[in-house]
């Protein structure tokens, strides 16, 4: 597919989400591979991998390498644009609520969802030790179906 083609696809993605703009305010160069993983991930509230948007990418015949998606997420997670979610040593999950807020990870099923109540840090402010302050709070509740 060429370049051209692309740029259509990309143009296409989102209505109401500025892709290219979020960029810029972000201080990132709007390329085509950036404006497509930014339209693929950032038009709504979701939790993808790597491998999951590079999959979604790739299923609509866009051309583009996995060291591209690596790189870019990264770049969207250093410019503050996504939220980067460890739930174990092979799993990442990139986060486009950046507000903060914990999760459920559902080891049967692989998905990653938003625990609605937070964590009120109150409850581990006595524990802290001398002269810190809580930075931010990052808690994945690691959950199985039932029937497992």
């Amino acid at each position: 597919m060429n370049l051209e083609k692309n740029k259509q696809i990309v143009q296409n993605t989102s209505t109401s989400y500025d892709a290219s703009q979020s960029l810029r305010d972000h201080g990132i160069f709007p390329t085509t591979q950036r404006l497509t993983i930014a339209n693929r991930l950032l038009v709504k509230h979701q939790h993808m991998t790597a491998e999951q948007v590079y999959e979604s990418i790739r299923s609509d015949q866009i051309k583009v390498s996995q060291a591209t998606v690596y790189n870019t997420l990264g770049l969207f997670v250093k410019k503050g644009l996504l939220n980067e979610i460890f739930v174990d040593s092979s799993k990442t999950f990139y986060d486009t609520n950046i507000k903060p807020h914990q999760h459920f990870y559902n080891v049967d099923t692989g998905q990653l969802t938003d625990i609605k109540t937070p964590l009120a840090p109150a409850l581990i402010q006595d524990d802290l030790p001398a002269d810190t302050l809580i930075e931010s709070i990052n808690v994945v509740v690691r959950i199985k179906n039932h029937s497992s």
